[in-house]
């Protein structure tokens, strides 16, 4: 007994000296690096075939010591070695969250995924595209990591592709994009949730051990309740301007999931891919299952230049027409609802000519005849004009457009069904609903089953026939207003399936839209910013970031959008909600891509000539704000106001915004405000712009120098009877 006790009290040791051998005896066999301008990603292949990312970090001016990073950390034993993996799979001797996990044909559910071989393609100017081929050692399964470095943006890409030639179907039960590693003394995550009217409401905490996820489950309009974008410090002051930064998100508009585990080692996982709820895919044998893509930028210099990366990223490879132009319009729904006619939209069209933008969109309302869309409860689907409100079509109104001198837009909401339609009653199997159960709506409707290709092929001819008809349609805002309840397909033999087919569906018929109309531009709405990312954001010029109008709560909104989507995507519309003045209105929307929701003939003459000046000097500042880069001076979370400039490349042109968002009348900005990313030895003319009454306090021959305004700042003068201020900088010769 006494020899059998002294066995049991060493066998820990034993087990535990077994555990730190194997892991001393791991050699790395080769490295694989990927750098941008600033930052490198290092992934290690060991002897035993394992791929490790063991390095995110600032770039090294000698490359050949990447091969020391992993001597300096004298970590707690990872008795797997896999605490490090670039894919963790499950069901062999992987701990913690996997990143990918199956069941094979034959039902067994393990995975032990090894490098094969890589490949290191810099074929195309600023890119560099490195895949690693990796197989299970047992099973005929393939997974190739792909990692794209974007140079000049500091953007990193990552996906997957899943591919297997086993006799059978074989299910994914979890398969991620991305599966990162990093390493901090401590974890800070600012995530975002929301509700319609609240979107992109920040929360920051303190990663502690075990797993915190953010996901969607909603099949469509999945951001409505939690964004899919993230931001992580890694140190514990961390801002605008210092600290290390991670910036990411999932460019996938369907159900996703990102998980954050701190591991035993204190290191953070990152895994992100899309959302394995309902659905545990089924993977025909030699058919490639590609994820989407996980983007994201690691700034040392704080938020605010991993923002300047994502933007110019986007602009560059995401947007359409990213570094183009873009309309600014007057859009009806303020001012008719559902309740307008030909003769009320001719009006407007006069309006749009008469405020100065580019283009008149005619919002919901248009279409339905059987049953007339007067209200929101039926007609969509039944996308033919409304004989009764517009008797000679939208044609008509085009024709009109183009004798005024504006250009004409449309709002559709393709996706979508209204119980209440003939399509309905002709096609209820392309209806997403549990056939046996009642039916449960979201605003009114349902959701088209985009996995029947025969819906593909009628929402896309939907749009096509429209523009067929009427070709000098100049804009499309495609909305998106319900989520998925009672998920069933009746085109599915596969119901675990259908919320992964849904997406991609969506995505191939905008892919075969883009292809016939490359510059078409379109916003993207989705009962306001239910549907941000950057998944979506490929086939669109611009996107709704909220049915929220009110000058104050876009203030905030707007910011937090900044971090991951540039000025230029961010329709910001001026409207009746909110109590503030029209300048302080027009003031908000201006830092994006301005609007108009308004009823012109509600405005007081001194208000619509304001309008009209207003839009002239948008005009003037437009390029700076799309095309400048993006510094922010003052979280409106953090102070009582909010303060941020656009500085264009040369740095020779600069605007800067500046909104009280504190009620106080006795509340006024005592301290300068200093300035970021100016040319410290160009002097710059001071001038305040967009004025309502000519109300002023800075003086016109104010001339400052880069050096002043970035070390002593610059007052806008901001209290309670001047609530909004507007600065342009030029350069002086």
């Amino acid at each position: 007994m006494t020899k059998f006790m002294l066995l049991f009290l060493l066998l820990p040791i034993f087990i535990d000296s077994s555990a730190q051998q194997t892991q001393l005896q791991l050699k790395t066999a080769k490295n694989i690096i990927l750098e941008t301008a600033d930052i490198a990603l290092v992934l290690n292949v060991e002897e035993n075939k394992d791929v490790n990312m063991v390095y995110l970090g600032n770039k090294l001016s000698k490359s050949d010591e990447y091969t020391q990073v992993t001597t300096q950390y004298k970590q707690a034993h990872d008795y797997t070695s896999m605490y490090q993996s670039a894919y963790a799979a499950s069901g062999t001797r992987n701990l913690l969250e996997p990143a990918i996990s199956v069941e094979h044909a034959d039902g067994n559910q393990s995975l032990d995924l090894k490098y094969i071989d890589h490949k290191n393609d810099i074929s195309t100017a600023g890119k560099q595209h490195v895949t690693i081929f990796m197989k299970d050692d047992l099973y005929p399964f393939y997974v190739e990591l792909h990692y794209l470095a974007n140079y000049q943006d500091n953007i990193f890409e990552q996906w997957t592709v899943i591919r297997h030639e086993e006799k059978k179907n074989v299910k994914l039960t979890k398969f991620a994009s991305a599966n990162l590693n990093l390493k901090s003394d401590d974890f800070y995550l600012r995530s975002y949730h929301g509700d319609w009217i609240a979107e992109m409401q920040p929360e920051t905490e303190r990663l502690t051990h075990g797993i915190k996820t953010l996901d969607s489950k909603l099949g469509t309009r999945t951001n409505l309740l939690m964004s899919s974008y993230f931001a992580i410090g890694m140190d514990k002051i961390w801002n605008e301007t210092q600290g290390t930064v991670l910036l990411g998100g999932l460019d996938w508009s369907g159900n996703f999931r990102i998980d954050f585990e701190k591991d035993p080692q204190d290191n953070l996982r990152i895994i992100a891919g899309i959302n394995n709820y309902a659905s545990h895919y089924a993977l025909k044998p030699k058919t490639p299952f590609v994820t989407p893509k996980f983007t994201y930028t690691l700034s040392t210099k704080g938020v605010g230049e991993g923002s300047r990366n994502f933007h110019r990223w986007a602009k560059n490879n995401r947007l359409v027409d990213g570094n183009g132009e873009r309309l600014t319009l007057l859009n009806n729904w303020e001012s008719t609802y559902f309740d307008f006619d030909e003769k009320k939209i001719f009006h407007l069209l006069e309006n749009t000519k008469k405020l100065g933008v580019d283009l008149f969109l005619l919002d919901d309302g248009w279409f339905g005849n059987k049953y007339p869309r007067n209200a929101d409860t039926s007609a969509l689907g039944d996308w033919t004009e409304n004989k009764k409100k517009l008797p000679n079509g939208i044609a008509s109104i085009t024709k009109e457009a183009d004798k005024v001198g504006v250009k004409f837009g449309i709002w559709v909401e393709p996706e979508m069904i209204s119980p209440k339609s003939e399509l309905y009653e002709k096609k209820p199997k392309w209806v997403v609903k549990q056939t046996n159960r009642p039916e449960y709506y979201f605003r009114n409707q349902l959701v088209l089953d985009l996995s029947n290709p025969e819906v593909q092929d009628f929402v896309f001819n939907t749009l096509d026939q429209l523009l067929q008809k009427n070709p000098s349609l100049a804009y499309i805002k495609w909305d998106c207003n319900a989520v998925i309840y009672n998920a069933y397909s009746s085109f599915q033999s596969d119901q675990n399936n259908f919320y992964v087919d849904y997406t991609l569906s969506l995505y191939k018929i905008l892919e075969r839209f883009r292809a016939k109309y490359p510059k078409l531009p379109m916003m993207l709405c989705s009962g306001g910013g239910g549907r941000i990312d950057y998944g979506a954001l490929n086939y669109f010029s611009e996107y709704w970031p909220s049915d929220n109008t009110d000058p104050y709560d876009r203030i905030f909104m707007q910011y937090e959008n900044s971090l991951f989507f540039p000025a230029i995507g961010s329709a910001n519309h001026v409207t009746t909600f909110g109590k503030q003045d029209l300048k302080f209105k027009i003031d908000v929307a201006m830092m994006g891509k301005m609007g108009f929701d308004l009823n012109l003939e509600e405005l007081r003459p001194e208000e619509l000539s304001f309008a009209q000046k207003a839009v002239k000097t948008y005009d003037n500042i437009k390029d700076i704000v799309w095309h400048g880069d993006l510094y922010r001076f003052s979280n409106p979370r953090e102070n009582n106001y909010a303060s941020l400039a656009y500085i264009n490349s040369d740095k020779s042109k600069a605007v800067m915004f500046n909104y009280l968002t504190f009620y106080n009348h006795v509340f006024k900005t005592t301290k300068p405000i200093k300035w970021q990313g100016l040319d410290p030895n160009k002097s710059y003319r001071v001038q305040e712009i967009n004025l309502y009454q000519d109300d002023k306090t800075i003086a016109e021959d104010l001339i400052l120098s880069g050096d002043f305004l970035m070390n002593i700042g610059l007052n806008p003068v901001l209290e309670n009877n001047r609530r909004s201020v507007v600065i342009l900088l030029t350069a002086t010769p």
